[in-house]
């Protein structure tokens, strides 16, 4: 081999280290550890009220292993006095592409406004985080892997959550299940307002008429007739799902709710 061949060869060994040692940083992302001494918080009321998700995601971009830590405007940006956490002049500015560079995430997902379902809400909150305007809490983690954050990727799947929370409904409070094929009960615990912002919370107990669900799965609407609790299992893992209305819903029955409905 020459020593102009060695030469250029040791040039594009050298270029590829370098621009390794430049792009790597970007693909594999640690997520900051904001859930660190969270706290309880109570909320009560909040069957009505607005929120978002923010989403931080990490992980490694290369294996497609990704992770996500999850933050709720609850409480914050004029709850107390408006009932809504997310108002849209704070929402609809934020930049998710300049947040992901802002905390050096692989990316910064929106996922919002909703509309609570539930009565109350029982949830470890960690460290307050600004973003672009719009303040939101550490709330729990998520597994991405093989999840993606695209409008409809979660419809009907069964997504995996780690938290600490305590999900209620009053006796008399009307809520919506699905029934997944194996009588697996979903109760839905927040109104989707973004890829159908048109959807209208008061026709909640009509939602079966307008859903398309695979087989196997139906919708039903429930008065209750007692209180009803969800809640992780003893590990701390909840699971929810979407419908294709980007409604979510939290697994009932069993060791996830005081009694299956």
């Amino acid at each position: 081999m020459s020593k102009n061949i060695k030469w250029a060869l040791g040039i594009v060994a050298a270029l590829i280290a370098v621009a390794a040692i430049v792009l790597y940083p970007k693909l594999v992302v640690t997520l900051p550890p904001d859930g660190a001494g969270a706290k309880l918080n109570t909320f009560k009321g909040t069957y009505g009220g607005r929120y978002t998700e923010m989403f931080q995601i990490g992980g490694n971009a290369i294996t497609k292993n990704l992770e996500a830590n999850v933050y709720n405007t609850i409480g914050l940006n004029g709850w107390d006095t408006t009932h809504d956490s997310s108002p849209a002049a704070l929402l609809d500015k934020i930049d998710v592409k300049e947040m992901a560079k802002q905390f050096g995430m692989l990316a910064v997902f929106k996922n919002g406004a909703r509309i609570w379902t539930l009565d109350w809400i029982e949830v470890e909150m960690g460290k307050e985080v600004d973003f672009g305007g719009m303040k939101a809490r550490w709330v729990n983690w998520l597994d991405l892997r093989g999840i993606s954050t695209e409008p409809g990727a979660a419809d009907y799947k069964n997504i995996t959550v780690t938290r600490h929370t305590r999900f209620g409904f009053n006796k008399g409070t009307r809520i919506s299940v699905l029934d997944d094929p194996d009588g697996n009960p979903w109760v839905m615990k927040s109104f989707g307002l973004i890829t159908h912002p048109d959807q209208n919370f008061a026709e909640i107990a009509t939602l079966g008429s307008r859903l398309k669900p695979p087989a196997g799965w139906k919708f039903r609407s429930v008065v209750l007739e007692q209180d009803l609790i969800l809640t992780p299992d003893k590990t701390g893992t909840a699971h929810i799902t979407q419908d294709n209305f980007g409604n979510t819903y939290d697994r009932a029955g069993g060791e996830y709710s005081n009694f299956k409905p």
